[in-house]
């Protein structure tokens, strides 16, 4: 848990529960903040088994993942590949694409490109790429650096915003209508909540700050829709090659159509975090929740 990327306050609060669960469920378990010194640390600790709470950076882009197959310690979760396609928004776009998974329209620029000729070819996006926007980091998660934008001013600003964290941006079409995250648990879907944050959308503020978002479960929207909403997040969970637990990221249109955003290859295990919720609704509780991700392992 914990390391250094932009998540790492958020996942030292899932490595805790994570932790505090373990230790209730009889497992000798030691908490480990992941630092330069990685290698000595699990080394020394002469540990059986990685539990990965590590969001973000270097514990969710298949860096831990590869480390861990070197050390020959089995942990909990997806994959090097797996972890790498999905923490990279291009690359788990294009994969999505491949299988048949219905995306946002997007458009790809790196830092180098100017803002001129960025709107250039925004506006020339078949009948025009109109606003709003969703201007977010290819290589980031819990929105951080994300910004939903309506005009030219806005969009400079959320740029330099995004391009803080890494030099490829993904300038994303925005969808009206509701927010749905999926749950996945092993290879099958434990249910879905919608979202309705008190800001103007699911911002890394309204995730981890408890009252600032309302959470719907099961979603309300119309059977149909929530069979095509699961349809599609499991697609896409298997599209990557994901294992363990894994949470999908949609929007609904108004007309009930999903949009899959991204796959989360290690959700968030804290008070407010969406996994566990969709698995208590399922009769699932976050004991049995944490038990059955290390029972996926595959060892």
């Amino acid at each position: 848990m914990g390391g250094t990327s932009a998540e790492r306050e958020v996942s030292l609060r899932s490595g805790k529960a994570v932790y505090s669960a373990l230790k209730e469920l009889g497992y000798r378990t030691i908490p480990i903040d992941v630092g330069p010194d990685i290698c000595t640390v699990i080394k020394k600790k002469r540990i059986d088994l990685a539990f990965l709470a590590l969001h973000g950076g270097h514990g969710e882009n298949g860096s831990i993942q590869g480390m861990l197959e070197v050390l020959g310690i089995p942990y909990t979760g997806s994959g090097v590949l797996a972890s790498a396609l999905a923490m990279n928004k291009e690359a788990s776009k294009q994969m999505f694409l491949f299988h048949k998974v219905p995306v946002p329209r997007f458009v790809l620029f790196e830092i180098k490109t100017g803002t001129k000729k960025m709107m250039q070819r925004l506006s020339s996006e078949r009948s025009g790429f109109r606003f709003p926007w969703v201007v977010k980091p290819v290589e980031e998660g819990s929105s951080v650096g994300v910004s939903i934008v309506r005009d030219e001013k806005a969009f400079r600003k959320a740029l330099h915003e995004a391009f803080t964290y890494g030099k490829r941006v993904m300038v994303e079409k925005f969808i009206p209508g509701k927010e749905v995250h999926i749950g996945i648990l092993n290879g099958t879907v434990l249910g879905g909540v919608e979202v309705k944050p008190s800001l103007e959308f699911y911002t890394y503020e309204a995730k981890y700050t408890a009252g600032l978002t309302d959470y719907i479960l099961p979603p309300k929207i119309s059977a149909k829709t929530y069979r095509a909403a699961k349809e599609f997040a499991l697609k896409a969970h298997n599209a990557l090659g994901c294992a363990g637990a894994t949470r999908v990221d949609l929007r609904i249109s108004t007309k009930g159509n999903p949009y899959v955003l991204e796959v989360n290859t290690i959700p968030g295990m804290t008070e407010t975090s969406l996994l566990p919720k969709i698995a208590y609704s399922a009769g699932v509780s976050f004991q049995q929740l944490i038990e059955e991700i290390l029972r996926g392992v595959d060892r």
